[in-house]
């Protein structure tokens, strides 16, 4: 487990368009796409996974934001692309048994060949990436800068989204993600 405390070289950069993804399988038995997504006005892509602690730490912020957001027209996905051989927390069938257990209000997706998280740049779980209505990369970073006390965290990302609602510029549109590295195979 490392701490990630900023984005990597490969990381897609703010104004990118965004890589497209398609028949992603989800744990509610669908698969999901980009395209999924092409009524919304923006979309939040959050590469997580089961076993870290950081990303176990923000499921409830997250799962607020999607609470407070959504109505808004925001879409949101948490896709997982971690190695599930060498990490079987992160196996699909894990991840449907927490997205059940947790209620998740979102589609929780595998990445299993790991296309999509390396073509975002994903370094860490959790790492957000915010597409607006045009596809275009707007906030790419962390869901706030304090994993284990939220009432001292800077909501990066709930400002983000508050920016993109109001049809205004994100105010800091890239922060450094916390996390654990991405497990790559």
């Amino acid at each position: 487990m490392a701490l990630i405390t900023q984005s990597g070289d490969d990381t897609l950069p703010i104004g990118a368009e965004a890589p497209d993804f398609k028949d992603l399988p989800g744990t509610d038995g669908q698969s999901y796409s980009l395209d999924s997504f092409k009524n919304n006005k923006a979309v939040v892509i959050n590469f997580t996974c089961n076993h870290c602690p950081y990303a176990q730490a923000y499921e409830d912020r997250f799962i607020e934001l999607v609470r407070t957001f959504e109505p808004k027209g925001v879409g949101f996905i948490a896709i997982n692309g971690n190695d599930a051989e060498n990490y079987p927390d992160d196996s699909f069938e894990n991840m449907k048994e927490r997205a059940a257990q947790r209620g998740f209000p979102f589609p929780y997706v595998r990445d299993d060949s790991q296309e999509v998280a390396r073509a975002y740049g994903a370094v860490c779980t959790p790492h957000v990436f915010v597409l607006d209505r045009d596809r275009k990369l707007v906030y790419e970073g962390g869901i706030d800068d304090n994993w284990k006390e939220p009432d001292k965290a800077t909501p990066q990302l709930k400002q983000a989204l508050e920016a993109i609602v109001q049809d205004q510029p994100v105010p800091n549109p890239q922060t450094n993600p916390l996390g654990c590295s991405i497990k790559w195979k």
